[in-house]
This record gives C-alpha cells, sequence and structure tokens, in this order.
C-alpha cells in the first residue's frame, strides 16, 4: 500500500500498527510538559533538532528505547513511568501490536483509556457484556468479580476508574465524543443483579444528545459479527482535511487487547459496522425493547 506524503512524493506506508507510536508520543509529550520544559529547551538539551522533537511527540517517526531512556533521565519521569515507555519504544518496532496484559507494559497502564479520551467518534458493538462507558458501578463490580482471585480493593479501584472514565461523555472542553454503541439484545436477558437499574442507566444515557444506543434483536440474521465478536472503532478529531490520527480499532480479548490500524483492516470492521447497523433496531424502538425488558424483570 502506498501514500502521499506532504511534498507529493508517493512513499509506502508502514505496515502494522501505528499504536504503540502515537501512545509513547502522546506520553512524551505530557511527561516533558509536567516536568516544566518546553519543546525547544528539549531538543537542546537533547542535541536534537525542534523537527525531530516534534516528530517524535507525534508519533510521525519510531524511537529507539535509548534515546527515550535519556529523555525519560531529562524531564525526571518516575521509574514506572519510565518503564512503560521504554516498553511502549520496544513494542513501537513490530510490524503488528498485541498488548498482553501485564506482561511487556503494566497492568495499569490502560493505553485503551488514552485513544478513547482523545476520540472525537467511537463505535461499539458488544455481544456479551453492557460497554464500559455505559456501566452502573454494580455492573462494574459484577464482571469485576469474574476474574479469579481478585479482592475487594481491586474491585473498588476497577469502579472508581471505569466512572473516572465515563466522563469523558460529558466533558466541555475538548467537546465530549459521540458514542453510537449497539448491543446484541441478549446482554439485557442475562442473570445479573442489578440489570434493572443497568437497564434504566442505558435509557438515561441514550437521551443525551452526542449518545446513540440501539439494540440488535435477537432474531437477527447470522453475520460476521458472530466470529469477529465484541470490537470498537475509534475516529480522532480531524486537523484541516486530514484527521490527526488514523481511525483504530480495538478488540479485547481474555488475556490481552488488539489494536489495528491498517486501511484494509479497518475497512473490513467498519463494513461490518455498517451490516450490523443495518440489522439493529431505531434508537426509538431500542429503547422501548429495553422498557419491556426491564418490565418483565419486575413480573
Amino acid at each position: 500500500m502506498t501514500c502521499r506524503d506532504e511534498t507529493g512524493r508517493t512513499a509506502v506506508a508502514e505496515v502494522g500498527s501505528t499504536v504503540p507510536r502515537r501512545e509513547l508520543g502522546r506520553l512524551l509529550r505530557q511527561t516533558r510538559e509536567q516536568a516544566g520544559i518546553g519543546l525547544e529547551a528539549a531538543a537542546s538539551d537533547l542535541e536534537w533538532s525542534r523537527a525531530k522533537m516534534y516528530r517524535i511527540e507525534s508519533g510521525q517517526t519510531p524511537i529507539r528505547a535509548l534515546d527515550v531512556e535519556q529523555m525519560c533521565r531529562l524531564y525526571g519521569a518516575s521509574p514506572e513511568t519510565s518503564e512503560v515507555l521504554i516498553s511502549l519504544a520496544k513494542e513501537s518496532k513490530g510490524k503488528g501490536w498485541y498488548h498482553a496484559y501485564g506482561e511487556v507494559i503494566p497492568r495499569w497502564f490502560q493505553l485503551y483509556v488514552g485513544l478513547e479520551s482523545a476520540a472525537s467518534h467511537i463505535r461499539t458493538y458488544e455481544h456479551g457484556l453492557v460497554p464500559g462507558l455505559l456501566q452502573t458501578p454494580e455492573y462494574t463490580a459484577r464482571v469485576a468479580r469474574s476474574r479469579p482471585g481478585i479482592t475487594d480493593e481491586e474491585v473498588a479501584k476497577l469502579v472508581e476508574l471505569r466512572l473516572e472514565r465515563q466522563r469523558v461523555l460529558a466533558r466541555q472542553r475538548p467537546a465530549a465524543p459521540t458514542l453510537d454503541a449497539i448491543l446484541d439484545e441478549g446482554i439485557l436477558h442475562r442473570s445479573v443483579t442489578g440489570m434493572a437499574e443497568q437497564i434504566d442507566r442505558l435509557l438515561a444515557a441514550s437521551e443525551k444528545p452526542n449518545v446513540s444506543i440501539r439494540i440488535s434483536p435477537l432474531g437477527s440474521k447470522l453475520t460476521r459479527a458472530a466470529v469477529a465478536g465484541s470490537f470498537v472503532i475509534l475516529d480522532f478529531p480531524t486537523q484541516g482535511a486530514r484527521s490527526a490520527e488514523p481511525t483504530t480499532v480495538y478488540c479485547e480479548g481474555l488475556t490481552g487487547a488488539l489494536y489495528l490500524d491498517r486501511l484494509e483492516e479497518v475497512r473490513a470492521y467498519a463494513e461490518l459496522w455498517n451490516h450490523i447497523s443495518a440489522e439493529a433496531l431505531s434508537v426509538e424502538a431500542s429503547r422501548t425493547l429495553m422498557r419491556r425488558i426491564k418490565e418483565r424483570q419486575h413480573d
């Protein structure tokens, strides 16, 4: 696959996900700014050009782990932050990227949350669970307790983090992202304590101007979604005529998460989203169905 750069010259597009490189640039910029060091001052101390610093912080170019280590020392980054940044530098050289929790990158570092907070449009299809942005604290706690060996303290921390993450839908600056969610109807029929309250939460969220919640009914046709499973498509704000970052697909598994941003990968999931969307109920019909399911649970 080829593309044209700013000068009009043809360039070969990189193979694999650029997600770790983009996130590395974002975190390096944040770490520098927290240290109170300007871009030009950092470039001077590192003996780099200002243009190189900009390319690194905007995720346009890979960077060696040794260079990241040098930047961390200059910025006075904590050992934990340095570990994450150096790990991302190593991962950014791979042809593809699979984030395995608790291995190369520490479990506490939630890469997806950073992407989600930077997105302008979030499309999510769920066939097993209510999306995290729409969960009640009780539902989040129930999901968390399904993990073997988790402690009450860890559950409470996960609930706290989830509530913090949900604030993105109500923020003022930058503008809150648009959330389009499609849920498999089976999710609402699961035997989960507090499901009636969870449905109320979905109904209330669906009234927000930037949130759309639709239900894929049980009678829907069998589609590739059965193979693809749940997924999220993240679109980012545009700068002029182009997006600041490429659209990214996120798929979460039992032991980690897959990040996809190659054109053909994104296109495949976008086409699947369009197919699922065509089969899903309208927003109003979805609200009616959710109310009906809630009433049955009270009978």
